[in-house]
């Protein structure tokens, strides 16, 4: 499934044996999970692909991109876990488009820029100015907050050119992937990480 180690909750087991535990699976024409809802008395864990457009992350598509799927053969996914006051929600979805990378560049810094800041990163490192959004998210900000885990090599799997804007806990990302065919591909990435991460608590 796209993103498989999106995040890892340590202390947190969600079992079928649990009581009151309902899990809930669509597959798609070849049998492989699509949709998983997991919901259990103290929260559930909602994963959808394929459902998702940059619209719904709060961009714009890039003019003429077409959405493609990832190596897991998955077009976007939606991530969303709550536990009582705890709760994670990651937004994917991938394009490619046979204009320049740069020209993508241009166009989503202009279109993060309704989220305020934004910053050029290449791996952790930033790019130029500003180094940091005046909300105090930076290029070393990889979704490691406590017991979550946000695997950042998922978003882009060489640490290569990124576009972060927002804050620690709300976040937007562009991250650019290996071309292929000649085209540009990249993935447009939405987090919405649990209360505290900003102070680098783990609760």
């Amino acid at each position: 499934m796209m993103y498989r180690a999106v995040c890892v909750l340590t202390g947190m087991v969600l079992a079928t044996g649990i009581a009151g535990c309902r899990i809930h699976v669509d597959k798609d024409s070849n049998g492989k999970d699509k949709n998983v809802q997991v919901d259990t008395p103290f929260g559930g864990v909602h994963v959808n692909t394929d459902q998702i457009t940059a619209t719904d992350l709060g961009l714009p598509v890039y003019p003429g991109a077409e959405v493609v799927k990832d190596k897991e053969h998955d077009k976007s996914a939606d991530v969303n876990m709550g536990f009582g006051e705890w709760t994670l929600r990651v937004r994917a979805v991938n394009y490619s488009t046979i204009d320049p990378q740069d020209k993508v560049v241009a166009f989503y810094k202009k279109a993060l820029g309704r989220y305020g800041d934004v910053i050029t990163c290449q791996g952790n490192a930033p790019v130029g100015t500003p180094t940091a959004t005046s909300e105090g998210l930076t290029c070393a900000d990889d979704g490691g907050h406590g017991h979550v885990q946000i695997n950042d090599k998922d978003i882009n799997g060489h640490h290569g050119l990124q576009l972060k804007a927002g804050s620690k806990r709300h976040e937007h990302i562009l991250g650019f992937e290996d071309p292929i065919e000649g085209k540009t591909r990249f993935a447009l990435v939405a987090l919405d990480l649990p209360a505290g991460v900003e102070h680098g608590k783990s609760d």
